[in-house]
């Protein structure tokens, strides 16, 4: 399903033009900031529609609150019904933890394999080992747990695709979307970090069963049965390598397995 987008225009354009050389930035440095490609800021100076997604990072980085006459009620509204048949949907996690989790992974989903593929183009082009840090606008390097940088080279993004497009097949075919291994655990993680960031810039979602059930993300600790990929992966612990939550084990089947 393609994603929402903000209809560019000239005057649009014009003024994020103008914002940025008010503030005194390059396309590089604004790009960077907005946590986009450079081609991809071009674009949205030539004019181009820009992703509802990307918006809260070109208005952070022109210390924008909203784009100029893109109040947040002009957003097209998120609605649960119209993503009933996205080729991620998950009528398990539909069922065992509402359709506000189903719907998550579905759109986070997409952003995620968005930003993979964007950042192994850009890897593709650097020297064999090069790793996200070295991006100058990675997508993915901010939400990545810090600890191990440097292993998050194209190879380690190649297996992260992979492994999602095998959870997206799963939710698709109805399957257990519990994880296995660390890798799953944290690319589920990733799917609603990005899901809610996208809620929160509309404003919230239509269409769900329960009004609450809009604000809750907790599914994927319930469905993890911990709270372990905020404990250990993004805490300052120091991760040993037989910690199981050590990069060399990620790819390892350790979960709800027999």
């Amino acid at each position: 399903m393609a994603q929402k987008t903000i209809r560019g225009n000239e005057a649009l354009a014009k003024q994020i033009k103008n914002r940025r050389n008010e503030l005194g930035l390059t396309i590089e440095e604004a790009a960077a900031r907005a946590g986009v490609g450079t081609k991809t800021w071009c674009r949205y100076e030539a004019g181009e529609s820009i992703r509802t997604d990307k918006c809260k990072g070109v208005c952070k980085a022109l210390n924008w609150r909203v784009l100029p006459d893109q109040e947040t009620e002009d957003f097209d509204a998120l609605t649960v019904q119209e993503y009933k048949n996205h080729e991620a949907w998950s009528s398990f996690l539909e069922e065992m933890f509402g359709d506000v989790a189903a719907f998550a992974f579905a759109v986070g989903s997409d952003i995620l394999l968005d930003h993979i593929k964007e950042d192994m183009r850009e890897l593709s082009s650097m020297p064999a080992g090069s790793h996200v840090g070295q991006i100058n606008c990675s997508c993915l390097a901010g939400s990545l747990p810090e600890q191990f940088l440097m292993q998050y080279d194209y190879q380690f993004l190649y297996q992260m695709k992979c492994a999602l497009i095998k959870l997206r097949t799963c939710a698709k075919a109805g399957l257990s979307m519990s994880a296995h291994s660390v890798l799953e655990e944290l690319i589920i993680y990733l799917c609603n970090e990005e899901a809610s960031a996208l809620i929160e810039l509309n404003g919230g979602i239509s269409g769900t069963e329960d009004d609450d059930a809009a604000c809750y993300d907790g599914w994927v600790f319930d469905l993890f049965g911990d709270m372990d990929i905020i404990t250990v992966l993004y805490s300052d612990e120091y991760l040993n390598t037989e910690h199981i939550y050590h990069y060399s084990h990620w790819m390892k089947q350790q979960f709800y397995t027999e």
